[in-house]
């Protein structure tokens, strides 16, 4: 699995981590000043005083065993801007090289690792490497508390490089009781941001059972509801219209204002402001991007929008079917996605096209943003289709991806107006290949151009209207 599909699914699952905590009240407000217990003694002449002044690292205590404790606080971790993760990691080092010499414990607190501070995966990977035999021969326990599904995908990238001798040092804590089984918890120094979460997560295993990622929206929704209802309900409510409002407003932004941005689909943006705009949309307010000065505010809405959807645009019916791209000879896969998307719903099928027409553009300007169809594909194969019950499995992410990749590389073939009730199995990735999933009668003509706008797409935006 290539390291950009981890990287979609980790921010998929920090942002689904970041949704429960806002929904528990314990959203984490990064803290400008040290706290007391970070340590107000601390120096400025400290050879990392930058990193440090934190409090991301503690040494205290030590466990059952007589072991020295070393605690690590996502929670005290500022935004990637504000923190050089490379000192970081020299300062991690600098610290346990005072203990390594000796049997050692390290406790992870997890709560508090969100979209703003969390290092690359990339840097994750090299730091493990750069933790040699001195660092792991010594280290006898590594305590992960509150972890969460991006700890999975955390240990799938780096699985490749773990030991199972290292792999059996690890031990998960839902809860600090938990912990404290093993360690004498009043010793060490944990923040109460932590402490706060773990009473939160502890009321509600003796009450109500923890709050979905996803928060259904008033029942009924509001009549101006755009977030987290179905694609007729919008139809229905906006005059017939097939694209939906966010799906329109934000392609229309970006195709004019985000084609040649670096990374563009690929960055996040601030939490709270998507929230910000998804509750102006759904109160029927006007939304102006240029207000938030984030080009990737738009983004992000955008695909938040698909995976609120209550169904993937792509369908749950079609989820089996996608997973068996793979198996499909590569020259005739393109006439399977076109086999695939005719069994979708005509609505579900027009905003799909629209969509992928967008993307397609968006490729095509790679150069400069350095999104080319397979980047895209990780991005927004999980946001397109799920399973009805449970996550995607990580083996499905290849298949999810390349039928994605297909929609947007193939943009022109798949959605082409042409007939395509030919023999099955006709045709192939080639040039020439006939058909396309709108050989129903319905049209498929072209759009004016938006202001700057690089191509005319032919998009289906009056089917059934």
């Amino acid at each position: 699995m290539s390291r950009l599909d981890l990287e979609e699914l980790a921010e998929i699952e920090l942002q689904r981590d970041e949704e429960e905590a806002a929904v528990l009240g314990a959203v984490r407000r990064p803290s400008v000043e040290p706290t007391a217990s970070q340590g107000p003694a601390l120096s400025m002449n400290h050879p990392f005083y930058d990193v440090a002044r934190h409090g991301i690292l503690q040494v205290a205590g030590e466990d059952h065993f007589g072991r020295r404790i070393v605690t690590f606080s996502c929670c005290r971790m500022p935004p990637s801007h504000e923190l050089n993760h490379r000192r970081l990691l020299e300062y991690l080092k600098y610290t346990l090289d005072q203990y390594v010499e000796s049997d050692y414990t390290v406790i992870y607190f997890h709560y508090g690792l969100n979209s703003q501070n969390k290092p690359a995966l990339r840097w994750l990977q090299s730091a493990y490497k750069e933790f040699d035999r001195k660092y792991k021969k010594n280290l006898k326990a590594l305590y992960v508390v509150h972890p969460t599904s991006f700890i999975k995908v955390l240990w799938n990238v780096l699985k490749p490089l773990i030991s199972h001798k290292f792999g059996k040092k690890v031990t998960y804590f839902n809860y600090l009781s938990d912990l404290r089984e093993h360690i004498k918890c009043d010793q060490l120094a944990i923040p109460p941001e932590v402490v706060r979460y773990d009473q939160k997560l502890q009321d509600l295993r003796k009450g109500r059972p923890l709050p979905p990622a996803k928060t259904p929206p008033p029942r009924p929704p509001l009549p101006t509801q755009q977030f987290g209802v179905s694609l007729q309900y919008l139809k229905d409510k906006n005059q017939g219209e097939l694209i939906p409002p966010v799906l329109r407003f934000t392609v229309t932004y970006l195709r004019e204002k985000g084609l040649r941005t670096e990374g563009l689909f690929r960055r996040s943006a601030n939490v709270q402001t998507v929230r910000e705009v998804q509750r102006l949309y759904n109160q029927g307010k006007p939304v102006n991007f240029d207000d938030y000065g984030d080009i990737h505010v738009p983004a992000v809405v955008l695909k938040t929008f698909l995976r609120e959807l209550p169904q993937p645009l792509l369908t749950f019916k079609a989820y089996e079917q996608i997973l068996g791209i793979t198996s499909v000879e590569s020259s005739l896969r393109v006439t399977r996605c076109r086999q695939i998307l005719q069994s979708l719903p005509e609505h579900n099928l027009a905003v799909l096209s629209y969509l992928m027409g967008f993307l397609h553009e968006v490729s095509q300007e790679s150069l400069f943003n350095k999104m080319n169809s397979s980047n895209l594909a990780c991005v927004f194969g999980l946001n397109l289709i799920w399973p009805s019950r449970g996550m995607s499995s990580l083996s499905a992410l290849v298949p999810l991806n390349l039928f994605t990749e297909l929609l947007i590389e193939y943009y022109g073939k798949i959605f082409s107006a042409q007939d395509a009730r030919g023999e099955p199995g006709a045709g192939s990735a080639g040039a020439g290949e006939q058909g396309g999933p709108f050989a129903r009668g319905l049209a498929a003509p072209p759009v004016p151009r938006s202001p700057g706008s690089r191509r005319e797409t032919p998009l289906v935006l009056e089917m059934s209207r």
